[in-house]
């Protein structure tokens, strides 16, 4: 059996599309629908239900997809079992989307230096998504920011980079107390679905203050443009990557005891690919 058929089936069921699979695997849906139509041939039952242009996996489909998933991350332990000294094999890496403009790139070229085969597949998201996705065995490795709730034994954290809160404000207002801007003008919010915007959402409602709320973000370089542009004034991390070009911000440090965002790595203790991950860790700390 050819386990690409395998590895593909598990995508289209993760996927819940035919289309979206074919995209991810870089394939077109006819040549992804022949793999699918081989590998029902194979096992000889049904995998998916097709109406129309449209699949479903079957019952039967459903329990093969999450065997294989299983038998797949076996079958990747087994592969890297002879190359524990040669540092090569494969990484599932997970990335806050915020981290890929400047620590993933320090990363992916220093392993490039360093480690030239160590193949990382790399998937951004949010810190929770990623979170999720490690704690369930979907990822081997995550660059994201720390959780504010106590981390399971099972899990070992590296910080990488500590970036604290400022509000930044547009340059006529640089003399201004931090505080005072905040109270006063209209506020754009890092979004609070995001365990950072939850920080700053924090800071406000311990400091005892009610923003006047313009709108909110998710994304760092939205807010730094409508800040400049004078729109209002916002708290976020003062980023360790690059501020968006062409800009003249405000960056007001808070008064003692500014919340602190925790970039760095996150991985299972018992994983049989630590010997790679322990690479990946010495190269980010590093850089």
């Amino acid at each position: 059996m050819d386990t690409r058929f395998l590895e593909s089936f598990v995508v289209v069921v993760e996927s819940q599309s035919l289309a979206d699979a074919a995209r991810k695997l870089n394939l077109t849906s006819a040549a992804l629908s022949l793999r699918i139509k081989a590998l029902e041939n194979e096992v000889g039952f049904a995998l998916v239900a097709r109406t129309g242009r449209t699949i479903s996996p079957t019952p039967s489909g459903l329990t093969l997809a999450a065997r294989a998933k299983s038998f797949l991350a076996d079958l990747r332990d087994f592969n890297s079992i002879g190359s524990e000294r040669l540092l090569k094999g494969e990484l599932r890496l997970g990335v806050a989307s915020s981290a890929v403009a400047g620590p993933l790139c320090n990363l992916l070229l220093g392993l490039s230096d360093h480690y030239p085969d160590i193949a990382l597949s790399v998937a951004k998201g949010s810190s929770s998504d990623l979170y999720r996705r490690l704690t369930n065995a979907d990822l081997d490795i995550a660059l994201m920011y720390k959780p504010q709730f106590e981390l399971p034994k099972s899990l070992e954290w590296r910080s990488v980079v500590k970036e604290r809160y400022i509000v930044i404000a547009s340059k006529a207002l640089a003399e201004q107390d931090p505080h005072e801007l905040l109270k006063t003008q209209p506020l754009i919010r890092y979004d609070r679905t995001l365990w950072s915007g939850q920080l700053a959402d924090e800071y406000l409602r311990t400091a005892g203050i009610q923003p006047k709320e313009l709108m909110e973000l998710d994304g760092l370089e939205a807010i730094a443009v409508l800040v400049d542009r004078g729109l209002g004034v916002s708290l976020v991390p003062n980023r360790s990557a690059p501020w968006p070009e062409g800009l003249s911000l405000a960056k007001l440090p808070l008064p003692d005891g500014a919340p602190i965002r925790d970039l760095g790595l996150l991985w299972t203790r018992g994983s049989s690919r630590l010997h790679l991950i322990e690479a990946v860790v010495g190269i980010t700390v590093d850089c």
